[in-house]
């Protein structure tokens, strides 16, 4: 009887300042232009790629080189192709001219939930796949961040309510969902003292919102450590943003 071994497929988290892989504990740094320079991070992936020719990878993309918006669930919708461009007419509304050259792609929520809208550019997702070719590696997947965790913890959360706060350098984005469908999604600048204030930043979101049963229970997705008992209102969960990058499933 022969056993066939197959190798784990590599996992890559790539951002504007570093690049994460599987089975090394150490990033490669990148000497970017900072926040949102993915071409720094691009330029970098042939050194983590030599080693790795006729294999498999997934890429994880940092949040900061994805926009997203959620669109309300519309029964007249019937093809991707519709929400799609919705969410194209939704993009060019927020962000102008420069949206007409991002790629977007539509996920389902829930069976009549939002549909959550991610968009790249186009040039970010074409110098990926250039760079895989050249390497000879296989590139299975690509997908943000924010999709990645989520995929990763939804039976955690499953019809329950609660924040996702992903923590990625000079920024956090803020999920919240509610009975288990996505209500909203936000960016927002932040600095070295956003753990102490995370109560104050998720009371002015649901003051914003307008949220009549205000949510107190937070997944945190962190770069570093997070004392969960540093707020004892609030019901937190600490994630490595790390090992959620490494962990994606493969698609």
């Amino acid at each position: 009887m022969s056993l066939l071994w197959r190798k784990k497929p590599l996992r890559i988290g790539l951002g504007p300042d570093s690049i994460m892989v599987s089975g090394s504990r150490d990033a490669v740094r990148v000497q970017g232009e900072g926040a949102g320079d993915w071409r720094s991070a691009l330029a970098a992936l042939p050194e983590v790629l030599k080693n790795h020719r006729n294999e498999e990878a997934a890429v994880v993309l940092a949040d900061q080189f994805v926009r997203y918006a959620l669109l309300p669930y519309n029964a007249a919708l019937k093809s991707d192709a519709e929400w799609v461009a919705l969410a194209q007419h939704r993009f060019s509304a927020l962000h102008g001219a420069p949206a007409a050259e991002w790629q977007v792609k539509v996920t389902e929520t829930a069976p009549h939930g939002a549909r959550l809208a991610c968009a790249v550019e186009r040039e970010l997702v074409s110098g990926l796949a250039e760079q895989f070719v050249a390497a000879g590696v296989h590139l299975a997947s690509a997908q943000p961040f924010l999709i990645a965790a989520f995929n990763r913890i939804r039976k955690t959360v499953g019809n329950g309510s609660c924040w996702i706060v992903v923590e990625e350098r000079g920024r956090l984005t803020l999920a919240l969902i509610q009975r288990g469908e996505w209500q909203a999604i936000r960016a927002r600048r932040s600095d070295e003292r956003w753990r102490g204030l995370l109560p104050e930043i998720l009371e002015r979101e649901t003051a914003f919102l307008g949220l009549a049963e205000p949510c107190t229970r937070v997944i945190v997705c962190a770069q570093g450590t997070f004392d969960v008992e540093m707020h004892n209102d609030w019901r937190a969960h600490s994630l490595s943003y790390r090992e959620l990058a490494l962990a994606t499933e493969m698609h």
